[in-house]
């Protein structure tokens, strides 16, 4: 059994992985894009050894933060695993869907960048074959330069929405908007009462030129703080801000990607979430 615990961030699927994983006497697998990385502890709130309750974790710290790891890479670590502990209960935890679908989904990767030669073409004929491609494309189709670059640009392809593995559940944790938004920005909170300032401050230093240091929400935002180009307050109140529209797309794109079966956690008494899952998956 493959069991994905999905949901925005904050919601509890730390913990319901822990459980589950107890009752399957499964391994988990990370299924985050941040926590891929070693180091990026506070501002990813990556489970902490303690936590782990003697479970084994893969997937987690396996690149420094100045080396590249790509989606591809994640298709190929992931099928490796399943293959090797094909055996196994296992338990696919995180929020980058993309990853999971990646790895669980006909998601194929299309490396060769072509060369074609758009010069030919006015706008509005580039501009179909950007739909062509992409018919939800967002691009501007006065800008000439960006349909070219789209256009020229590797491809990765959902083929099917087909799951490869069998026995496959995807478990998805909810709270309404509200009671979220409250959650996110305590966490927010308790990351910095932690010392993310440090930790971010830490890495930045050691190293300057990390693209996942850049790009992830609670360390990006720290870097115009430490730049000088706005306060630490407004730095807080960024990444809370960032966390809580991060939190919408994930919302949108398990919705739109994965067929879930949703669970609005009881926080008071979240055995009894526990409890709902375990029957859902007739544990």
């Amino acid at each position: 059994m493959i069991v994905c615990i999905v949901g925005p961030t904050g919601v509890g699927k730390t913990k319901m992985s822990i459980e589950l994983a107890k009752k399957l006497n499964a391994i988990i697998i990370n299924a985050d894009a941040v926590q891929i990385y070693k180091y990026l502890n506070i501002g990813s709130a990556k489970i902490k050894d303690e936590e782990k309750e003697g479970i084994e974790h893969l997937l987690f710290d396996i690149k420094e933060p100045n080396e590249e790891y790509s989606i591809k890479d994640y298709q190929s670590d992931l099928r490796n695993i399943l293959e090797q502990y094909k055996n196994r209960n296992i338990i696919l935890v995180g929020g980058s869907g993309l990853y999971m679908c990646a790895g669980l989904m006909d998601y194929r990767f299309y490396d060769d960048i072509n060369d074609d030669n758009y010069d030919e073409l006015n706008n509005e004929e580039l501009y179909k074959l950007v739909l062509d491609k992409d018919k939800n494309s967002k691009i501007d189709k006065n800008n000439r330069v960006r349909m070219i670059r789209f256009l020229k640009r590797s491809t990765n392809e959902l083929v099917e929405p087909v799951i490869l593995y069998d026995n496959v559940y995807f478990i998805g944790l909810t709270t309404d908007r509200k009671h979220l938004y409250e959650i996110i920005n305590n966490r927010v909170d308790k990351m910095f009462n932690d010392g993310l300032i440090n930790e971010a401050k830490y890495l930045f230093d050691k190293y300057p030129n990390s693209h996942i240091l850049k790009r992830a929400i609670g360390y990006k935002e720290l870097l115009g703080y430490f730049n000088g180009d706005y306060s630490l307050e407004e730095a807080k109140d960024l990444i809370k801000k960032n966390s809580r529209h991060y939190a919408k797309r994930q919302y949108t794109w398990f919705n739109n990607k994965m067929n879930i079966k949703w669970f609005e956690v009881n926080y008071s008494n979240f055995d009894e979430t526990i409890k709902q899952v375990n029957n859902y998956l007739g544990l």
